[in-house]
């Protein structure tokens, strides 16, 4: 009874004490509550940005029981999950021209369906002319609700009306009540409203009626046979079976047999015995994502620093807690407490100020992602099925934000006990030699800790890298109070401010230490995330393949036509008229070996010939990735290794792009010394001498030998060529032509598109034909939609007949939860620099009183402040950066070991596996968290000194 009467009194000296000093009370509160805002909104959001099955099923097939699909196989078995399926009789030939499925023969009885059917298509925009989809689609129906949403405005009704999408919308400069027309038929179109994909934001398209489009754009091309017919594709259906029964096994069964593929909610929800599916009785299995466990490491990794985050950031408050309330402490021990009776209170205030924290972030954590929602699933690219809260998992996020609370409340206890009453009562906080022993031990716990997450890391087992983080963020802790030290040393030159506060901090490390340990832990997570995104932003940049040479567009004739190049200064006119051109560009010619390019005469038969470059004896040998033995070779190489062969010229030496439209091999390219300059990038004089001279540049050296190159021609011959000349049919004539080159650099056997550039004296002279086929263009940026929209529709207007192609680069986005996370890490981070350099401020409100009590001026005690916060958030973020990047290294280690395993079973994957570090985001909190605290300490300073109540 007297144990419990005790700490009923503790709390309730506790208790009053928070009430009664209410700012600090709630810079506590604000310590524990900042990362349990960050823990609780990423738990939510990572439960509602991750779909159910049930919100999958929707999304797919909205408010219908199931989604039927002609699998255009003949009569097949499925899963009942829909997601695989076989041909019953896989010897059976394939008829091409049987007629389509007849679908509604195989819905269930009294079922209701919608159909989808989309097409591409050519439309008008407020800019030009854009290529879309365009969804035969009953937008309005009740089946489509889940899959297709109304945003604003109405549904499209009737054989003239539209519904767009808001990114199309933006792209297009189009809004609702706009007019467009489809190009390809001539029909116009009225845009009534704007819908969205939930399940996929960032989709540009339109919406119709069924009947709308494809129906009258083939009758139009069947009148007129001008107009090319729509290229539609296969038609699905929306089926709502009937009533209270939806669409049964028996129905999926009957289906199939006539060719149909069957994705059934109930089934998926509820799948039947496999002892009544067939295709499983035969072992097939349903597709698993294995990468669900790949991506949880960094989740995993997150949340492990940050429950030692709350820690971290409440220990200070705590401790600053218990120095300001010594006077209390200490007429509590003149009243016949003892140190157990101390340490009570202390605990009881982190009881109850832990408690406050840890609901407070709960529910501010909820209410930050119901306001930041939009943006969220903006950048996760789809709705939220639900705000999804588990209320076991918050119950846990506030049992740990309250027993870590309590635990940051145990050692300042234990200091807080530990004073005489002496000390307490007159305010004396003693003189401690730092302890010798914790630095070695810290330093030992860090070399350890960064040991096991390296191997963590190298074993692929993300616990390990977990607790190895942790671990090295301890050991780094424990060094802190010696590196404080050390600052004091630093002063010495320094202006009087700085120097006061450097010594300031070293002569006071218990004050100094926690409030740096807990900036340090805010700014690691952060550290490690951003380190983590800019990796993986690096590894996707280099395992893109461009089509061209970033920073250029090209403008190509689309046909063999050579009337098409009678508009080329039209069109050139129009490109830079309407794109960002910087004034360099390179016009070039195609290329053919035959008599005559100007018709294809058949799909087997073409007039241009083949022309191509042939590798020397000595290096017939293609890419080692694709040949022979390729496994073996792949087994052992190292990620450098593997990154060195595939950027080798002997596997950049593939099938060319044909961007440059240049005929059959789209690898040699004719054109002047501009195109070295404005597409390759080459600035060498003695190749533009070369090309001037006549002399081709190779661009990948695997087709030299003694600088010389073959060109292989193959003349095929006209129909008319045949007759005169009484040639066998198919007949050609091959040459082969030994050329001196100039061979580039290794590094240039990388540009897109192109292996050689040939002057075009030198394939007149071989016996080739030119023709003008297109420009290069360096632009200063890639266009947007509207310049290519404005582009597009100006060479339609000069008669059509080319198109323009840009280089847009990686897509650049990257996983929705790292973005989040960031987010998240980046408010904890400035919330918690802020707090813990206030609560250090406000510790040190007796020194900057005795400051102005001997004469310093006013506006010292602004700088002392300013740049004491300055030295707390400095060197906790530099501590702080180099404990984020521990986890990031780890984490990147278990995606290379991932990467290589992939490599080894596909040698053409790349197992490239940067680690990148985030300058700007480093610069960003090495130079702006510690400004920005330094500003705010000094303007919230008081330049005058504030009348205080006599401790003793």
């Amino acid at each position: 009874m007297s144990v419990f009467t005790g700490w009923r009194a503790a709390l309730r000296i506790a208790r009053r004490d928070a009430m009664r000093f209410k700012g600090r009370s709630a810079l506590v509160v604000a310590m524990i509550a900042v990362p349990v805002v960050g823990v609780t909104a990423l738990d939510v959001t990572y439960n509602s940005v991750s779909p159910t099955t049930a919100e999958q099923l929707t999304a797919e097939m909205g408010a219908a029981d199931a989604l039927f699909s002609d699998a255009e196989i003949g009569p097949i078995e499925q899963l009942p999950t829909g997601d695989q399926y076989e041909q019953v009789d896989e010897n059976a030939p394939l008829d091409e021209n049987a007629p389509p499925i007849d679908m509604s023969t195989t819905f269930p009885k009294g079922s209701r369906a919608i159909s989808i059917q989309s097409v591409p298509a050519s439309i008008t925009t407020e800019y030009g002319i854009a290529d879309t989809d365009i969804n035969e689609f009953r937008t309005s129906d009740e089946l489509a609700r889940g899959r297709i949403e109304l945003v604003r405005g109405e549904f499209p009704h009737g054989k003239n009306e539209l519904a767009a999408t808001e990114p199309f919308l933006k792209s297009t400069g189009l809004r609702v009540g706009s007019e467009t027309t489809v190009r390809n038929f001539g029909m116009k179109y009225r845009i009534t409203g704007v819908v969205e994909e939930p399940d996929s934001l960032n989709t540009k398209a339109l919406y119709a009626d069924p009947g709308a489009v494809i129906a009258p754009w083939q009758a139009r091309a069947d009148h007129d046979k001008k107009v090319l017919p729509p290229n539609a594709r296969t038609k699905d259906w929306l089926v709502k079976g009937p009533e209270g029964v939806g669409v049964t096994w028996p129905d999926v069964m009957a289906a199939n047999k006539s060719g149909v593929v069957v994705t059934s909610r109930q089934l998926v929800l509820d799948p039947p015995p496999e002892s009544e599916v067939p295709l499983a009785r035969k072992g097939v299995e349903p597709y698993e994502n294995s990468s669900e466990g790949e991506a949880n490491a960094p989740l995993i990794t997150v949340i492990a620093m940050a429950v030692l985050e709350i820690v971290l950031l409440a220990g200070p408050a705590f401790a600053v807690g218990a120095r300001r309330s010594r006077r209390q402490l200490g007429l509590l021990g003149t009243c016949g407490g003892d140190r157990r009776h101390v340490r009570a209170v202390v605990l009881g205030g982190g009881l109850v100020l832990g408690s406050i924290g840890a609901v407070t972030g709960v529910v501010v954590g909820l209410a930050a992602t119901t306001v930041f929602r939009p943006m969220i699933e903006s950048w996760a690219g789809r709705r939220f099925g639900s705000l999804t809260l588990d209320p076991m998992e918050m119950l846990l996020i506030a049992v740990i934000g309250l027993v870590t609370g309590l635990l940051a409340a145990f050692a300042p206890a234990i200091v807080a006990s530990r004073q005489s009453v002496l000390e307490s009562l007159t305010g004396r906080r003693g003189v401690r030699r730092s302890s010798r022993v914790m630095p070695v031990l810290g330093s030992c716990v860090l070399a350890i800790g960064c040991a096991v997450a390296i191997y963590g890391g190298t074993s692929g087992n993300s616990s390990l890298v977990a607790g190895g983080s942790v671990t090295a963020e301890l050991g780094l802790l424990a060094c802190i109070p010696v590196i404080v030290g050390f600052l004091g040393r630093l002063g010495r030159g320094l202006p009087l401010s700085p120097r006061l506060a450097l010594r300031d901090a070293a002569r006071n490390r218990g004050r100094t230490a926690p409030a740096v340990a807990a900036v340090m832990a805010a700014v690691a997570g952060s550290v490690a995330i951003a380190t983590y995104m800019s990796s993986t932003k690096a590894e996707s940049e280099f395992d893109y393949s461009p089509t061209l040479t970033q920073g250029t567009v090209v403008l190509s004739v689309s046909s063999f036509d050579t009337e098409k190049a009678i508009q080329l200064p039209q069109a050139r006119a129009a490109v830079e008229r309407s794109m960002p051109v910087t004034g360099g560009h390179a016009d070039f010619r195609r290329v053919w070996a035959g008599s005559d390019c100007d018709v294809y005469y058949s799909d087997d038969e073409k007039s241009c010939g083949s022309l191509e470059l042939v590798r020397p004896p000595g290096k017939e040998r293609v890419c080692p990735l694709t040949g022979k033995g390729a496994k073996q070779l792949a087994a052992r190489l190292s990620s450098d290794e593997h990154r060195k062969l595939m950027r080798s010229p002997a596997c950049l030496a593939g099938e060319a792009s044909g961007v440059f439209n240049t005929g059959e091999n789209g690898s040699i390219v004719v054109a002047d010394e501009d195109m070295l300059s404005t597409y390759v990038k080459l600035d060498d004089p003695a190749a533009a001498e070369a090309l001037a001279a006549g002399t081709p540049v190779l661009l990948n050296e695997v087709f030299a030998k003694d600088g010389e190159a073959t060109i292989k021609a193959a003349h095929r011959y006209s129909k008319e060529d045949k007759k005169n000349w009484k040639l066998h049919p198919g007949k050609a004539r091959t040459t082969t032509d030994k050329l001196k080159v100039y061979v580039a650099p290794a590094k240039y056997a990388a540009t897109p598109g192109i292996n050689m550039i040939l002057p075009r004296q030198t394939a007149e002279r071989l016996g080739l034909h030119t023709a003008e086929s297109g420009s290069v263009y360096s632009v200063a940026h890639t266009p947007t939609d509207a310049e290519q929209q404005q582009a597009f529709g100006a060479i339609e207007q000069a008669g059509g007949g080319a198109w323009v192609q840009s280089e847009s680069g990686p897509d650049g986005r990257v996983d929705a939860m790292l973005l989040i996370l960031t987010l998240f890490a980046g408010m904890v981070t400035l919330g918690a620099a802020a707090i813990t350099t206030g609560l250090a401020k406000a510790d040190a409100e007796a020194d900057l009183n005795t400051l102005s009590a001997v004469g310093a001026p006013p506006s010292v005690r602004r700088k002392l402040s300013g740049f004491q916060c300055v030295v707390v958030a400095l060197t906790g973020v530099v501590l702080g950066t180099l404990a984020g990047l521990v986890p990031a290294v780890a984490l990147r280690l278990v995606d290379l070991r991932l990467a290589l395993q992939e490599m080894r079973l596909e040698p053409t994957e790349s197992a490239y596996t940067p680690i990148e570090l985030p300058w700007a985001t480093l610069a960003l909190l090495v130079v702006g968290v510690p400004l920005l605290a330094g500003l705010l300490a000094a303007a919230l300073t008081r330049s005058r000194l504030a009348l205080a109540r006599r401790a003793g």
